[in-house]
Order: structure tokens, then C-alpha cells, then sequence
């Protein structure tokens, strides 16, 4: 019985819908910062207080995807649109997992990358994270560039996406992007 209401739900829950806006908008304030903050000259006040808050934004993307991901591992999302064909349900749920492996490693290869290059992170001023390893120059010079590019590939997936949820309310009007709307949730 439990089961079949659950197929039968058309929206995300409560939970999962505040998770997934929470952590979209992390995940842009992060991205735009990390933009911004590497194009400012030296290490002014400003420059300074932006890298703290980009750790800070990805320190809380991961530790909200791990509550995210034990979420959806207990609560089953709804079915896709019977309407969706099997190749764009595929194409959905490989998006899905992309997003939830990038949600991780993200965050983590900026945490690697900051300790190797010997800056440990204090999160929101409040306690130190561990550190793991002493500073390492040459760790540093392949993580900074592996954490930049695991970015970009974030951001075109997540652009992929938004492009995909936007094409389901235009053109197909078939409800899926309704269903993660805040105040759609059963």
C-alpha cells in the first residue's frame, strides 16, 4: 500500500524539493564567487573575505548533499512522466547521478586543492577542518586546475539540466518541472 501511494506521488517531498533549491543556490553562489574572487588583484580585505565564503558555500553544498543523497536513498522520487521516452528517462536519471557525483567531488577536490596549498579551512570562523597533509606546491598545481574544470563541468550540466526542466514545462507542459517547485510537495 505504502509503495504504490509512493509511485502514485507526483510531487518531491517537503524535504527534497528545500534541499535541492538550497543547494542549487549554494552551488551558483559558490561557482559565481569562485569567478569573481580569482579575477580580483592581490589579496585585499575583499578578495580575501570572498575565498572564505566559497569554502564556506562548499563545505555546506557537501555536507547538504550527503543529507540529500541519505534522503533519497530512504524516500523513492516520484515516477518520471509516463509520457517521457525511454531514452530521455535514461538520459534523466544519468543526469541525475552526474549531478549527485559532481555535488561531491566539487567540493572536495576545492577542499584538497586548499589544503595542499597550505590554507586550512575554518568553517564560518567558527572551527577548523582537519587537515590531512602538510601544504604540497606540486598537489596543488594538479588539484587547482582539477577543481576548475570539475566547475565548468558542473556548471554545464547543471545548465543542461535547467535547459531540460525548462523544455518539460514549455514544450511538453507534462508537470516535471512543477514537481520540485516549493509549495508543490504532497
Amino acid at each position: 500500500m505504502y509503495e504504490r501511494q509512493r509511485q502514485e506521488q507526483k510531487s518531491y517531498t517537503t524535504t527534497a524539493i528545500a534541499l535541492h533549491w538550497l543547494i542549487a543556490v549554494l552551488i551558483v553562489g559558490a561557482f559565481t564567487l569562485g569567478l569573481v574572487m580569482t579575477d580580483i588583484p592581490g589579496f585585499s580585505p575583499t578578495k580575501l573575505r570572498y575565498y572564505s565564503w566559497h569554502k564556506w558555500a562548499g563545505v555546506t553544498v557537501l555536507l547538504l548533499a550527503a543529507l540529500r543523497l541519505l534522503w533519497r536513498l530512504k524516500n523513492r522520487p516520484p515516477a518520471l512522466a509516463a509520457s517521457m521516452p525511454a531514452w530521455q528517462q535514461s538520459a534523466a536519471h544519468g543526469l541525475h547521478h552526474l549531478l549527485y557525483l559532481f555535488m561531491f567531488a566539487v567540493p572536495v577536490s576545492g577542499y584538497l586543492y586548499t589544503l595542499a596549498a597550505g590554507v586550512p579551512v575554518k568553517y564560518f570562523g567558527l572551527f577548523q577542518l582537519p587537515v590531512f597533509y602538510a601544504k604540497n606546491p606540486a598537489l596543488a598545481d594538479i588539484l587547482k586546475p582539477m577543481h576548475y574544470w570539475l566547475n565548468m563541468a558542473m556548471a554545464a550540466l547543471v545548465a543542461l539540466h535547467l535547459l531540460a526542466a525548462l523544455k518539460h514545462q514549455i514544450l511538453d507542459r507534462d508537470g516535471t518541472m512543477r514537481r520540485m517547485l516549493p509549495g508543490r510537495s504532497i
